[in-house]
């Protein structure tokens, strides 16, 4: 496996150095991935300053390992750890993600996970197969005729933000100023964030919760029929959700069910357009849609890393830990592991190997996994059903961004 020319890799010390704003990486991890499978699996990120994994069997186990966590000052303070105190110009964002499922551990993780999770087990979300169609086919309705779009704009970004808005009872048409929020929000979980990145996810997150908080409140004195109504009015071993819990909740729930799903809309219209397969064929009955759906999560997943702080004093292939190191799980590339999938960088949905790790593992495991997947499982087919002889109209523009991987923009053609 040849080594791309940005990539540097001394097998010896376990080093990488590499530009996470180099858009000859952003724009095609995977052969990034493929080169440090094939020298270096497991590595010490010089830029980063921490160790990451990327072989299959580690990332499956480190995601389920109780010996690392989502956080840490559960179990210790700063001080002992050496850790700063938090920034004051971002207290709001650390307000809104302080009672967020993905960064607690039990046993507040396991009661708010057991609170939410009833509204999206697959029975649930199957009832929204109909509204899902109807939406789906509505939007294409609006540019059939033109025998071109920009999918991310007309179709992408609309679909998962109306259905979670609905499900969670938040108002439909709302849906581009969560948007907007959610964008700026999640700029604080990139690699080289800058001042100003910090700046709008503080803003973002301050008028994101401001409006939770409203919507709270009208719930409390109007139920309905919808998660939120659940959430505030459901109890778990006596106790209910604070207006804390509730405001980290909807947010986490929010931006969690559609960033994921625009970028994996995108990304698997491209590689099933770039495959030159026949989508007739990839989507001819609910089982070849399936594994077509599945094996585009896996080459190209929309969320790349997930981070863990050990625990304890731990070693994990030959590398030691102490208490309070943090280590990083790269999923995208634990889905392109050589040992696990045969010839990994190619798009082959009639795969019968390992599962995919792109909505993670363990008790931190996606719980909006079974609403991607049947947004996916729906829109896909009805998109090149609809709109046969579907083609990439323009070279797609990947966004410059790492570790979340979608596209800017993907222009379409019939």
């Amino acid at each position: 496996m040849m080594i791309p020319p940005f990539l540097s890799i001394d097998p010896a010390a376990r080093h990488v150095s590499l530009d996470a704003s180099n858009p000859a990486f952003y724009s095609d991890p995977n052969t990034v991935y493929a080169a440090l499978h094939a020298h270096c699996p497991t590595f010490y990120w010089v830029q980063q300053k921490q160790w990451f994994f990327t072989g299959y069997d580690h990332v499956n186990s480190l995601l389920r390992d109780r010996r690392f966590g989502r956080q840490i000052l559960h179990i210790a303070s700063r001080d002992e750890l050496g850790l700063p105190e938090p920034d004051q110009h971002v207290a709001n964002f650390d307000l809104a993600e302080r009672y967020s499922l993905l960064e607690l551990e039990p046993p507040e993780h396991t009661r708010l996970r057991t609170l939410v999770n009833r509204a999206f087990v697959s029975r649930h979300v199957e009832k929204m197969k109909p509204e899902l169609a109807e939406l789906a086919d509505r939007l294409i309705d609006g540019f059939e005729k033109d025998n071109e779009v920009e999918l991310l704009s007309a179709f992408a970004d609309i679909i998962p933000v109306t259905m979670i808005a609905r499900m969670i009872g938040i108002p439909v048409e709302m849906g581009p100023q969560l948007l907007k929020w959610s964008h700026a929000y999640i700029r604080m979980y990139l690699f080289g964030r800058t001042r100003e990145d910090e700046d709008g996810a503080e803003r973002a997150a301050k008028e994101f919760s401001d409006y939770i908080k409203t919507v709270i409140a009208e719930r409390r004195a109007n139920p309905r029929d919808d998660l939120l109504t659940h959430m505030i009015h459901t109890e778990h071993k006596g106790q209910y959700l604070t207006q804390d819990e509730l405001v980290s909740t909807t947010i986490v729930l929010l931006n969690a069910g559609h960033e994921a799903t625009v970028h994996q809309i995108g990304n698997s219209v491209r590689i099933i357009l770039e495959s030159g397969r026949d989508p007739t064929e990839l989507f001819k009955d609910e089982a070849t849609t399936e594994r077509t759906v599945d094996e585009s999560l896996r080459l190209c997943a929309p969320v790349h890393i997930f981070q863990r702080w050990a625990l304890e004093p731990v070693e994990i292939d030959g590398i030691s830990f102490k208490r309070g190191d943090k280590v990083s799980l790269i999923l995208a590339a634990a889905n392109l592991d050589p040992t696990k999938f045969s010839d990994p960088l190619t798009f082959k949905p009639d795969r019968n190997e390992a599962a995919n790790l792109s909505f993670g593992a363990g008790i931190h495991f996606c719980i909006g996994a079974p609403l991607a997947r049947l947004e996916l499982n729906i829109v896909l087919p009805i998109l090149f059903k609809r709109l046969p002889g579907l083609r990439l109209a323009r070279t797609p523009v990947v966004k410059d961004v790492y570790h979340f991987h979608g596209l800017d923009r993907l222009d379409l053609a019939w």
